[in-house]
């Protein structure tokens, strides 16, 4: 891995961690504008804990070492969590402003995944 490629992981991979840890902590504590904001988009309440948990579990696993499958899916969990908010935010008549952060998370989560070290990698079996 060249050393450009290292920065860019270890860079990507930070926001990322920062970005899924502050928005998890916000949904775990149910803050007003995350209720309000989740209620908008349709869906109940109680879902902002198990994002809120999901995220935080998802930070450990792809800031820890080893546990190559655990990253690969703990990048799917965040692929799969922004895309559903961007397409909600979208789908809802959201503002840019609004559906900003989960499109940047969104890029985030691709480039940390793209550049992530061999040893952050699963072995493929062929």
């Amino acid at each position: 891995m060249t050393k450009r490629n290292k920065i860019i992981y270890w860079i990507a991979t930070g926001w990322l961690a920062l970005g899924m840890l502050s928005t998890g902590l916000v949904q775990l504590l149910k803050m007003e504008d995350e209720v309000n904001s989740i209620s908008k988009l349709g869906y109940p309440v109680y879902f902002l804990t198990i994002l809120g948990i999901w995220k935080m579990l998802g930070v450990v696993a792809v800031l820890i070492p080893k546990f190559p499958l655990l990253k690969e899916w703990a990048y799917a969990g965040f692929f799969f969590a922004m895309t559903g908010a961007t397409f909600s935010r979208i789908a809802s008549g959201s503002s840019m402003s609004e559906i900003f952060p989960s499109l940047l998370l969104l890029v985030l989560t691709l480039v940390s995944w793209y550049f992530r070290p061999a040893d952050r990698k699963t072995i493929s079996a062929n």
